[in-house]
């Protein structure tokens, strides 16, 4: 004989599913799939030195590890953004705009124009 659910959780979840439709957090929930696919989206070289910080009404901000990455991608911002629209099945990107700052990522960066790691010097 199976366990029958408690009146009482039955209404708690239809009071909890009226509520999230209504702050529909369906769409922020589509804004926030752009994280966990990224880098497969751009690729391993660009996700090394780009990478989403914020979106806000349908502006990504991404910040990258230069002024030379911000050149290169400005110029692929409109891919970037079909790309990801297009994995999310949803147009959550209208617009991608890139700001120079640290990046936390595993390896060092290169840089676009050689692909070789630019020397690192210390000011110690």
């Amino acid at each position: 004989m199976g366990r029958k659910t408690p009146p009482t959780i039955d209404r708690v979840g239809e009071v909890l599913g009226n509520s999230l439709k209504r702050l529909d957090l369906s769409y922020r929930l589509n804004e926030y799939g752009i994280w966990p696919v990224w880098d497969e989206v751009v690729g391993k070289t660009i996700a090394v030195n780009a990478q989403p910080e914020k979106i806000r009404n349908g502006t990504l901000f991404v910040k990258v590890t230069s002024s030379v990455w911000m050149q290169q991608l400005q110029f692929m911002k409109e891919m970037i953004a079909e790309k990801l629209n297009n994995r999310l099945n949803r147009e959550v990107v209208k617009n991608i705009f890139f700001v120079v700052g640290r990046i936390d990522s595993p390896g060092p960066a290169e840089t676009p124009s050689t692909g070789v790691r630019p020397r690192v010097t210390s000011s110690l």
